[in-house]
C-alpha cells in the first residue's frame, strides 16, 4: 500500500521536466520545476509550511493563534494550508488588482482576505497589514519580505531538489523574483556546490532590479517595489527584464507546444530561459522554475491578452 495521510506531506518534490518543443542550440537542455503540483497550486507551499513551523518551534505563535500576512495570493494560499496544520487562524492582505481565483482560494482554505487599492501597491498591503496587527493581540506577522527563513525554505528543499534531480549538472539557473526567496535560498545552496553556476534573476517591467521605476504590470507574482533585505545583489549574475507581452507570449506557447498550463511568471521565466539558451554552449543544462498555473488566472484573461 502507498498513500499519504497529510496534505502537508505533499509538498515539495515537484517533477523536473525537460522542455523539448522548443528550438534550442544544439547540446543545450532546458529544464522546468513544475510547482504547480504542490498541493496548493504553487511554488509558496513551501513557504507557508516552512514560516508557520519555525514559528511555532520558536513560540512566536501558539495554536489558536492568528497569523496575518500581505500577499498577492500564492503566500497566503501556502500559509493557509499550513495554518490548518497548525490550527491558526490567517488573515491577509492582498492589493485587488490580484486574481480572484487566488483571493477565493484563500477564503476557501479558511481565511479572511482583506482587499487594498491597486495603487498602493505591496506597500499598501503592507502598511495596512501592520495597522491589523496591532489592533488583534498576540496576532503574529510571517513578514516575508524581510524574514530570513523565507529563502532558507527553498535552501533547505528546492535547492537540494535541482541538485539530486541532475546530479549536479546545473550550468544556468533562472527563476523570477517577487520577494526573492526562490532566488536567493536556491542559488545560495547551487553556489555553494557548484563554482561555475550561473543564478539568472527574472523581473518584469515595473520593477526595480534593473534599475527601472516600480510601475504597474500584469505579469503576477513577481517584480520588486523595494529590495527585501535578506537580498543580495552579488547574486544577481544576470537579470532579465521581461515585458508583459513577452511573458503571455509564452503562456501561449508552452500551452500548445508542451501542454503546461502555466501562470505569466512562468511566462516570463521561460521567455528568459531561452534568452540564455541562445547564448549558451554545447552541453549547458538550464535549470527554471515554473511557480504556479494559468487556472487561477482564467478571470485574468491570461489566454485572450497573448492573442490579442
Amino acid at each position: 500500500m502507498n498513500y499519504t495521510k497529510n496534505v502537508h506531506e505533499l509538498i515539495g518534490q515537484t517533477p523536473l521536466l525537460e522542455i523539448t518543443s522548443f528550438p534550442l542550440p544544439v547540446g543545450v537542455r532546458l529544464f522546468a520545476k513544475l510547482e504547480y503540483f504542490n498541493p496548493g497550486g504553487s511554488v509558496k507551499d513551501r513557504l507557508g509550511l516552512y514560516l508557520l513551523e519555525q514559528a511555532m518551534k520558536s513560540g512566536c505563535l501558539q495554536k489558536g493563534g492568528t497569523i496575518i500576512e500581505p500577499t498577492a495570493g500564492n503566500t497566503g494560499i501556502g500559509l493557509a494550508l499550513a495554518a490548518l496544520k497548525y490550527e491558526v487562524k490567517a488573515i491577509f492582505v492582498t492589493p485587488e488588482k490580484f486574481s480572484l481565483e487566488k483571493q477565493t482560494l484563500m477564503r476557501a482554505l479558511g481565511a479572511k482576505v482583506v482587499n487594498t487599492p491597486t495603487e498602493l501597491g505591496m506597500e499598501g498591503a503592507i502598511q495596512k497589514a501592520k495597522e491589523l496587527l496591532s489592533s488583534i493581540p498576540g496576532a503574529y506577522y510571517p513578514g516575508q519580505f524581510q524574514n530570513a527563513d523565507n529563502p532558507a525554505t527553498y535552501y533547505k528543499s528546492l535547492g537540494p531538489e535541482l541538485f539530486e534531480a541532475l546530479d549536479g549538472k546545473i550550468d544556468i539557473f533562472v527563476a523570477g523574483a517577487g520577494s526573492g526567496g526562490t532566488f536567493m535560498g536556491t542559488s545560495q545552496y547551487l553556489k555553494e556546490r557548484l563554482k561555475n553556476v550561473k543564478s539568472v534573476i527574472v523581473e518584469p517591467e515595473g520593477s526595480i532590479l534593473n534599475g527601472g521605476e516600480p510601475g504597474p504590470h500584469r505579469t503576477e507574482g513577481i517584480g520588486m517595489e523595494f529590495l527585501p533585505p535578506f537580498v543580495d545583489r552579488s547574486y544577481f549574475d544576470a537579470i532579465h527584464t521581461i515585458s508583459d507581452s513577452e511573458a503571455f507570449y509564452y503562456v501561449k506557447d508552452l500551452a500548445k507546444k508542451e501542454g503546461l498550463l502555466v501562470g505569466s511568471s512562468s511566462g516570463a521565466a521561460m521567455a528568459a530561459s531561452l534568452k540564455e539558451a541562445e547564448k549558451a554552449t554545447p552541453g549547458t543544462n538550464i535549470v527554471t522554475i515554473f511557480p504556479d498555473s494559468s487556472e487561477r488566472y482564467i478571470s485574468s484573461n491570461i489566454y485572450d491578452e497573448v492573442n490579442k
